[in-house]
């Protein structure tokens, strides 16, 4: 398997269709890499040469910001506006969603899936408590 930014990439898939396995490369970016590496975007990952592993690995590390890197730039863009007391830091800190989203219906992600169907609140004559 091809090892980049430490990740093992699938060896089947196109190279195309592997990278973005990588957090922070998806579909358009994996295109831009391989069109200025040089490297065919139709090869499979098992097919690369070590010369072109080298060339996206090099690429990658230098142009971007990946994985562990990226994972920790946004947890303290997300800890920031909470400590400066934001609206979208506070709607971090309650768990709500924070892009405008409504949460009368549909935040469930968000909130937790509990969901609980509304009765008449009143208990059953029979049904003892």
């Amino acid at each position: 398997m091809a090892r980049i930014a430490g990740i093992n990439i699938p060896n089947e898939k196109r190279i195309e269709a592997s990278l973005p396995y990588i957090y922070g490369v998806g579909a358009p970016m994996a295109r831009k890499i391989l069109k200025e590496t040089g490297v065919s975007p139709d090869i499979r990952t098992k097919d690369l040469t070590e010369e072109d592993l080298n060339k996206l690995r090099d690429y990658i590390e230098k142009k971007f910001k990946v994985e562990g890197q990226l994972r920790q730039q946004i947890l303290l863009n997300i800890k920031r506006l909470k400590e400066i007391g934001s609206y979208r830091g506070t709607r971090h800190i309650k768990g709500l969603p924070v892009r405008g989203q409504r949460t009368k219906t549909n935040s469930r992600t968000r909130r937790g899936n509990v969901r609980r169907t509304a009765g008449s609140g009143r208990k059953n004559a029979n049904e003892k408590t």
